[in-house]
């Protein structure tokens, strides 16, 4: 079976989450994977949502080194799809489906090169350690988080992981930009409450719940958080910088300099956005809570935030600046930290990036901080640098961030391939 064959049936599962309902999108792994010689060890806080465990042994001249995605996928609901979201299509050389990019396509990419590892009769120089990981788009709290502090053992002695994600093209003035995933930002999720002053709806109100509401949400759209500038987002930037030539140079290389970045980045267009999550903590309100009936004038709104902190940055730091936007009259409740990693270690980097450079003479590798979060987090815990590598050979036109999440995710066939030989190579390297 190709890599595009075996994205093409996970992609037939719907592992929507919530509710996720993993099971039958495992139990075909693990068929694969045991009809390959492969032994499979499931791990389930619920039944329903297992996460699959195999371990490949290698000769021990090296540490062993970790495979991790997930299978669950973000919901379809109220998305106008040309295909069905869940029908794998082959068309035109592009393959269509809900987490043909987020992370089915990476999954088919790592247990098509672990499967071809066990085939060839050598052994790798280390063990590889392939998990498929349930509930990653819920906050992963039954799968990678899971495992990490129920079923420790089975990453003894891993220095390494290869996940999402990274090694796609991003390109820029005509240079073919490969973003390797180093480095990524922190979940914390924050509550706030707004007081105010409730009462009948047919009475008119002026100055209540509603109008600071508004004023609330007003200030997140209009003001920003100051600009920070980490190192792997310096090195980021610095490294795409260098692959062109002015003006572009020139811009990119102003972003890094605070009292310029928001003057700069209206210049990218519409790349402008990812870039900004980069050299920020992000704050967007995501969901309101007020009141249950239309009769009512709330008393008190309750609004969750989804914000996403820089590395080196904690709650309070965050709690500060958001505090800074919206005044001291609402009330701020620290929802959910996950720490990211630490600061990175980025000894396997040139490795990867000559695989890239193998595969694609133009290639431009850089390290990449993720302006959002992976299960790498948890990984981290136990020492394990995460290096996100599944790469992806793009048309230059391809907005891969836009269909993340969104209606007609798909990814080139030839892609997939691509990416499932750069990652065999890794197992062969890496560590």
């Amino acid at each position: 079976m190709t890599p595009v064959e075996l994205l093409q049936q996970l992609i037939r599962f719907d592992t929507t989450n919530p509710p996720g309902n993993e099971a039958e999108c495992i139990a075909y792994l693990r068929r694969l994977l045991e009809d390959a010689g492969c032994e499979v060890e499931l791990y389930a806080k619920d039944p329903a949502r297992p996460n699959l465990v195999s371990r490949l042994k290698g000769n021990g001249d090296r540490a062993p080194l970790l495979l991790q995605g997930h299978v669950d996928v973000v919901t379809t609901a109220a998305q106008d799809w040309t295909r069905p979201p869940f029908g794998g299509e082959l068309v035109d050389g592009w393959v269509w489906g809900r987490g043909a990019l987020d992370m089915k396509g990476g999954v088919a990419m790592m247990v098509s090169a672990f499967l071809r590892a066990a085939g060839d009769g050598a052994k790798p120089p280390g063990d590889i350690v392939l998990a498929v990981l349930a509930d990653e788009e819920a906050g992963g709290d039954l799968g990678a988080k899971f495992l990490v502090e129920e079923h420790t053992h089975l990453f003894d002695g891993v220095r390494y992981s290869l996940g999402e994600f990274g090694g796609f093209t991003l390109e820029i003035a005509g240079r073919s930009i490969y973003p390797i995933q180093v480095a990524e930002k922190q979940i914390c999720w924050l509550k706030a409450t707004i007081p105010g002053r409730g009462g009948h709806g047919a009475v008119p109100q002026r100055g209540g719940t509603m109008a600071r509401l508004g004023k609330f949400l007003s200030d997140l759209d209009r003001k920003r958080t100051p600009i920070h500038v980490t190192p792997v987002a310096r090195a980021m930037i610095e490294g795409m910088a260098a692959a062109v030539s002015r003006p572009n140079r020139d811009v990119l290389r102003a972003l890094l300099r605070p009292r310029l970045t928001d003057r700069v980045l209206p210049l990218l267009g519409d790349r402008a956005r990812p870039m900004e999550g980069l050299l920020r903590n992000t704050v967007n309100a995501t969901i309101i809570r007020a009141s249950e009936k239309v009769n009512v004038v709330p008393s008190t709104v309750e609004v969750e935030l989804d914000v996403r902190a820089l590395p080196g940055f904690g709650p309070d730091d965050v709690l500060a600046e958001v505090r800074e936007l919206v005044g001291d009259d609402i009330e701020l409740e620290l929802v959910r930290y996950d720490p990211g990693p630490p600061a990175p270690r980025l000894d396997q980097f040139d490795i990867l990036a000559a695989i890239l450079r193998e595969l694609e003479p133009a290639a431009v590798p850089v390290p990449m901080l993720q302006a959002g979060v992976t299960d790498a987090r948890f990984f981290a815990q136990l020492g394990i640098q995460n290096y996100g590598f599944l790469p992806l050979r793009l048309p230059g036109d391809f907005r891969f961030t836009d269909l993340i999440h969104a209606a007609d995710e798909r990814v080139p066939a030839d892609a997939i391939e691509f990416g499932a030989e750069a990652v065999y190579r890794a197992l062969q390297r890496v560590a």
